[in-house]
């Protein structure tokens, strides 16, 4: 078992505090991404599960021991780093081994793991390359192979795609998700890349200003989004709010439009739908598109809605041009509500 436990983690720099709090549970096996724009405390919080960080406060457990006064090399982990921190001057097969032959494996297991990695990632016939001779996307394959021969309990992962071009990344996405769940293995993977995230987790914990704002399914997060940051963050285009008053028995008032809502006694709360949830109909809000862009599969439409910009996403087919007015219908069972104080969802 290689469950992960965080407990009450803090982390400070001085007068800066760059982790509050933090309470998170990773279960055995589980592919837990750690998604936030730069600076929000991911991958301080990873350096701190891998033991090259002190938290300032708090405690880290895998597989049921406490492991936050240990050393990395005690903690059953293996890191992948950005940068490959592969050695150009060794072949792709002593890479792969270096980490084996510090533990003085014999020399029958060594092979055994190498070949077996390197098939795993598909790099078997690179075994006698040096490193230096390989691409990006050969390198991040080692890097991989290297990291799962250890056998380790769990992987850490920080921004291991970020250097290779969009086409490698989405073929290098598809083969880590296949081939983690074939090891078995706990990860914890670091991104800002949302669409990453959304393709490889188990579960999201989307972080903002050293803060955990959900923890959730990739689903979960994309259509119930906990708080008003996650909708803004999540999604591509993100989503879209508007300011509604309340007219008394469930009833709001956002832009033009009147829409049931919740029945709480706030005077303004934040209507919000997702640019896709939209339909062009009748009775809906009115619209003035003012930026169209032709993305292929679907339209993006920029839109002036009661004084404010509103973002749709509408059938390729439809055609639309700036200054054409529209009235935008949204799904109902797509609507979500924040409360513009605590920016938390109603």
């Amino acid at each position: 078992m290689a469950e992960i436990v965080i407990k009450n983690v803090a982390k400070s720099f001085g007068s800066f505090k760059a982790l509050h709090a933090i309470d998170l549970t990773i279960t055995d096996q589980e592919f837990m991404v750690l998604l936030g724009a730069s600076g929000c405390g991911k991958t301080t919080l990873l350096r701190i599960i891998a033991g090259l960080e002190t938290p300032s406060q708090g405690e880290v457990w895998i597989g049921g021991r406490r492991v936050d006064h240990l050393p990395p090399r005690e903690r059953g982990i293996s890191m992948v780093f950005q940068n490959y921190a592969v050695f150009p001057h060794l072949t792709v097969y002593e890479n792969i081994a270096f980490g084996l032959r510090m533990k003085k494996l014999p020399q029958a297991e060594v092979d055994k793991r190498v070949k077996r990695t390197a098939e795993l990632m598909h790099i078997e016939q690179l075994l006698k390359r040096y490193s230096g001779q390989l691409s990006g996307g050969q390198r991040q394959r080692v890097a991989v192979a290297r990291a799962l021969a250890m056998e380790p309990d769990v992987i850490l992962m920080d921004e291991p795609l970020s250097n290779l071009d969009a086409l490698l990344r989405l073929e290098m996405r598809a083969e880590l998700k296949g081939v983690l769940a074939e090891s078995k293995t706990t990860t914890i993977y670091v991104t800002h890349d949302q669409v990453e995230a959304m393709s490889l987790a188990d579960r999201i914990s989307v972080m903002n200003g050293g803060r955990i704002v959900q923890a959730a399914s990739p689903v979960e997060v994309y259509r119930n989004p906990a708080a008003r940051f996650v909708g803004s963050f999540i999604g591509n285009p993100p989503m879209n709010f508007i300011t509604a008053r309340r007219l008394g028995d469930g009833r709001w008032q956002a832009a033009d439009l009147t829409l049931d809502g919740p029945a709480v006694q706030q005077d303004k709360l934040e209507f919000a739908i997702r640019p896709e949830d939209v339909n062009v109909a009748e009775g809906g809000l009115k619209a003035v598109a003012r930026v169209v862009e032709p993305l292929g599969a679907h339209t993006l439409v920029t839109c002036e809605v009661g004084g404010g910009l509103f973002r749709a996403v509408l059938d390729s087919d439809m055609r639309v041009a700036p200054g054409d007015e529209l009235s935008l219908v949204p799904k109902p069972d797509r609507i979500r509500w924040f409360d513009p104080q605590s920016e938390l969802a109603v």
